[in-house]
């Protein structure tokens, strides 16, 4: 029977010669992850089923969406956590990046089941993995047995073809389908990216694409593995599967991406999804550049280039966080830290940062934000009042040096 990569990789997992969607499978995970905000409620599930995970080595704790504390009742998280870190003795434990991100660069492979206490684990699909954000308790389910159910997923073929203009990135193309299909569009769906595109993006901008799979309503993003993916993985190896050519998908969405302008998506919900030009001249309070979805080197870059030399409008204050350590050092030996600086941004630890409203930028009544990362939710960065505007890393760069929502390739 033909397949897709996302029942190959579950067959796989399930120690079975071939899945179909709908199918219950028990599955072995390579890895469970959860953070600093879904790890205390994921370790209380462990132990009310054992004492000891599974693996030491495969169940990973990352503080990311607070830290440093910035109050008691976080510290007093961060502080079980911890606990749980050194009673375990676990060797994944880290505290110097956004979980995703430090998972595709330490840890994920081809062909590896990952869940994880996050909804956007479905990035680390972008590897040619299956993964999944679960709830906190099945992830405690996970640590302990290390093993997880599953329904196997129809599939969604996402054929992306041809080249993007000047001024548009993959964080473009994503809003553009996420507003297309809809936030309940892919409910539950493996969203399978692929076409030239694809092939040609960086492994960085299909992260981006895979990330926001769970905007509308996807089970898991993934991407087919291929020599980019090996050199980005610089030893890890893992077990590369392809889908057929023959696989039977649900639907197949094709997008010509040269057809895709600037977007935004405007609050409260991701797929009310606008072109820039639509709302151009918006005037914002805060810019904000980082998370699992955009604060990678190549989206730093651009932001960097574009503000090198000049500075931010007096009215708006841009906050950068890059997605890693190692994304912190990148930039900061190109000099793309020091431009924005100079520029008048304030650049923050690795870390999710202001994406999830509880330190670094949290917004007050009023106030409109233009973000690069993947939710606008009422109330999500603080005060419910406040706006909270999606956009491309270029669209967020050239709107801080303009105080106002304004297109990118008028800046670049």
């Amino acid at each position: 029977m033909a397949s897709t990569i996302t029942e190959k990789i579950l067959a796989n997992a399930s120690h079975q010669k071939e899945v179909s969607p709908g199918d219950y499978v028990v599955a072995d995970v390579s890895y469970a992850m959860a953070h600093d905000s879904t790890g205390p409620l994921a370790i209380e599930s462990f132990y009310k089923i054992t004492d000891k995970v599974f693996d030491k080595d495969r169940v990973i704790i990352v503080f990311d969406h607070f830290f440093p504390a910035p109050t008691v009742a976080g510290a007093t998280m961060h502080q079980k956590s911890r606990k749980f870190v050194m009673d375990q003795k676990l060797s994944g434990f880290y505290t110097n990046g956004v979980c995703h991100q430090l998972l595709v660069e330490k840890y994920i492979s081809p062909g590896d089941v990952l869940v994880g206490a996050d909804s956007h684990t479905c990035t680390e699909g972008a590897l040619g993995a299956f993964t999944t954000g679960l709830g906190s308790t099945d992830i405690g389910g996970a640590m302990a047995t290390g093993k997880c159910w599953f329904k196997v997923p129809e599939s969604l073929k996402f054929i992306l073809t041809g080249e993007t203009r000047k001024g548009v990135y993959a964080k473009d193309v994503i809003l553009s389908i996420v507003g297309d299909v809809g936030a309940a569009g892919a409910l539950y769906k493996a969203c399978e990216f692929t076409g030239d595109y694809v092939k040609n993006a960086s492994v960085a901008s299909r992260l981006t694409l895979c990330n926001m799979a769970i905007e509308m309503g996807g089970k898991n993003g993934i991407v087919e593995a291929d020599q980019k993916t090996l050199n980005f993985l610089s030893g890890r190896t893992g077990k590369i599967f392809k889908s057929d050519p023959d696989a039977e998908y649900e639907d197949e969405i094709e997008v010509e991406v040269k057809d895709v302008e600037p977007q935004v998506a405007l609050p409260p919900v991701v797929d009310n999804v606008e072109t820039v030009s639509a709302v151009a001249g918006k005037q914002i309070d805060q810019a904000f550049l980082g998370t699992c979805t955009n604060g990678r080197l190549e989206d730093i870059a651009v932001a960097a280039k574009m503000l090198k030399g000049k500075k931010i409008a007096r009215n708006v204050r841009f906050i950068v966080s890059p997605a890693s350590e190692d994304i912190y050092f990148a930039a900061f030996n190109n000099g793309y830290l020091q431009d924005l600086v100079n520029a008048g941004a304030t650049i923050c630890n690795p870390s999710c940062g202001a994406c999830v409203g509880r330190h670094e930028g949290v917004l007050c009544e009023g106030e409109v934000c233009v973000s690069s990362q993947n939710r606008n939710f009422t109330g999500r960065m603080g005060s419910p009042e406040a706006e909270i505007i999606l956009a491309s890393p270029a669209t967020v760069a050239a709107s801080a040096l303009a105080g106002k929502i304004v297109d990118p390739r008028d800046y670049l």
